[in-house]
């Protein structure tokens, strides 16, 4: 079931193109990244998905409704955590609390969340660190048990500990059916959390990937160090190219699935072998490589 959709989204401010012609879906129950460099449009895509701002074109749908009519009658079925939490700073937590449940009418997830954040509820806004100003925004944003969580950049600057907690929470949140849409330049978050993503530069969606597809076009560096003479017209083949070699060692760069180069090997007596796997950074930038030489390539045309 496809609980957001957004099609042809477009926003202007002015002369400026903020978000061009944005087509993506999330499906319930996966967690969907949507990667790129700060100004690349994703806060703004965020704020259009929220009715914060109205699109200057296209249709965004959740849960089957125009988000755009309809979103007094979606917003309690909506977490939303922005990537500045906003507060009454001489409010409570508890305070805090009690006003989305008044809006709302559910706080069943309250005391699980106060209780696994760690969360001091009767500390005033103003006393609270960034990260227990996070930990009450995201208590905010889960507490009516909503069916979509919408996050911009939610772990920023928070501590690996505090991370990993959220991380824990958001896998929990997914296990149960919960649909969640985060942007994000953290890539080893991305990869730990994300079934698929969406990449965004310069307010263009350039690739929308599972993360499983992503992984399988990572760049893979193997040496292989031989016992015996080795014939070099054995590891020239698609995917794979010969980087360095000496008498009694080979440095090969391979790109996926390495199972052909591994039925290669089988013919050699092997003393060692090492394999260093590119990392998710490293896809994400040569998506970036290939759009900017797609352009060029225009441009030259």
């Amino acid at each position: 079931m496809t609980v957001i959709e957004v099609k042809n989204l477009s926003k202007s401010f002015g002369k400026v193109r903020a978000v061009e012609d944005l087509n993506f879906s999330v499906e319930k129950g996966e967690i969907f990244g949507f990667l790129g460099p700060n100004g690349a449009g994703k806060t703004t895509t965020i704020r259009c998905i929220m009715d914060f701002v109205k699109p200057t074109s296209g249709e965004i749908k959740l849960l089957d409704r125009n988000a755009n009519i309809n979103s007094h009658c979606l917003k309690n079925k909506i977490g939303y955590l922005p990537g500045n939490v906003k507060l009454y700073e001489s409010w409570s937590g508890s305070d805090h609390f009690s006003l989305l449940e008044a809006i709302s009418g559910k706080s069943n997830n309250l005391s699980m969340l106060v209780e696994k954040l760690d969360f001091n509820p009767g500390m005033k806004a103003y006393q609270l660190s960034s990260g227990n100003r996070q930990k009450l925004g995201l208590i905010m944003a889960l507490m009516h048990e909503p069916e979509i969580l919408i996050m911009d950049e939610p772990t920023v600057g928070l501590d690996p500990l505090l991370q990993n907690t959220i991380y824990d929470i958001l896998e929990d949140l997914r296990s149960k059916g919960t649909s969640i849409f985060m942007s994000s330049h953290n890539l080893p978050e991305v990869e730990r959390l994300c079934n698929r993503v969406g990449i965004i530069k310069d307010g263009k969606m350039i690739a929308q990937e599972s993360i499983d597809n992503l992984r399988s076009k990572r760049i893979h560096r193997i040496t292989i160090n031989f016992n015996d003479k080795f014939a070099i017209q054995d590891f020239v083949f698609d995917s794979v190219e010969v980087v360095e070699t000496f008498p009694d060692r080979i440095v090969l760069s391979t790109k996926g699935d390495i199972n052909p180069l591994i039925k290669k090997l089988s013919n050699y007596e092997i003393q060692d072998i090492s394999i260093e796997h590119a990392s998710l950074e490293e896809v994400f930038l040569e998506f970036y490589a290939k759009d900017k030489t797609q352009k060029e390539d225009k441009c030259g045309q």
